[in-house]
């Protein structure tokens, strides 16, 4: 079977951008978003500039089934699955009171039962492989939580427990598993902020900017290059904020 990355939530921002540098170091990918197929697609053509071959398909990766969908799409198309990058995530700001209970389940489901579904569906290649990685992009809300994001922290908080639990469950399998927990990048989700708050959210940051979608995409590169010893870690990358 050919071998394949898989990248979630790669239409846009930090996912776009590591989908790139994958790409760019000559990685065949599968690329997948529930949303801005147009985005999707347009990275999909950024990235086949690099001569690879890229697979680009609509998923709802909060979703257990649009997953094992996948799974046997691309299993159909002898395409195999050597490692994945968990990025797909929505946030949600405002206080907790005024949160509705679709809105929390929406968030936990994106971004942490997300990782689950897809870990259970790619690990058995892997295991049979004895060899793989798995990258989740967490946050530095998960470390340190943040007010009026509490849903969106529990559920980085999961994401780095996660993580660290399964590095021990694979270790012996010699698959590494990893996050990296991103501190304030330069992406859509940043977006309601006003130049008075980024202003003012860059001050606060040692190394006095957010970081760009690129520096995120080279470090989540250069630890898929890491030994497979390095592992169960939560590399924080946030320019000393935190």
């Amino acid at each position: 079977m050919n071998k394949y990355i898989l990248i979630t939530g790669a239409s846009r921002g930090i996912g776009r951008a590591i989908a790139k540098t994958f790409a760019k170091n000559g990685h065949n990918l599968v690329i997948v978003s529930q949303t801005h197929l147009n985005e999707l697609e347009e990275t999909k053509t950024m990235c086949q500039d690099y001569q690879v071959d890229v697979v680009a398909k609509q998923c709802n990766v909060a979703d257990f089934q649009s997953i094992t969908a996948l799974y046997n799409e691309l299993h159909n198309s002898n395409i195999l699955i050597t490692s994945v990058i968990n990025n797909a995530g929505i946030d949600y700001f405002g206080l907790t009171q005024d949160m509705d209970v679709t809105q929390w389940s929406n968030i936990i489901d994106t971004n942490l039962s997300s990782m689950f579904y897809v870990s259970k569906t790619f690990l058995p290649d892997m295991l049979s492989n004895q060899a793989g990685s798995i990258i989740n992009i967490s946050s530095v809300w998960g470390n340190v939580g943040a007010s009026c994001e509490v849903a969106y922290s529990a559920s980085k908080g999961g994401v780095n427990s996660f993580t660290k639990a399964l590095a021990k469950e694979l270790a012996p399998s010699h698959i590494a598993v990893n996050a990296l927990a991103c501190g304030a990048v330069d992406t859509q989700m940043n977006a309601r902020l006003n130049k008075e708050e980024i202003k003012a959210l860059e001050d606060e940051i040692p190394y006095g900017r957010m970081a760009t979608t690129k520096e995120i995409a080279e470090i989540a590169y250069n630890l898929y290059k890491c030994p497979s010893y390095l592992t169960g870690q939560i590399i924080t990358a946030d320019g000393g904020w935190t």
